[in-house]
């Protein structure tokens, strides 16, 4: 029996992990309790730091031009 190419793994084996306390409350990504960003989380997150920045940056760039002229 083949397992096909569309990504489906079902009867592919693999060892089961036994969980702590911490991982089945979400403390298994990134040691932090709670778990950490999913990484669309942390996608949003640089986007809008980025975003920030830039706005600075053109503030920053319109004071230059309004004291020079």
């Amino acid at each position: 029996m083949t397992r096909g190419g569309a990504g489906n793994l079902l009867g592919v084996g693999g060892s089961r992990q036994k969980l702590g306390r911490k991982a089945l409350r979400g403390g298994g990504r990134g040691s932090r309790i709670g778990g950490g960003l999913d990484p669309q989380a942390q996608k949003r997150e640089l986007l809008r730091k980025l975003q920030e920045k830039r706005q600075q940056q053109a503030r920053q760039e319109d004071r230059t031009t309004d004291t020079s002229s």
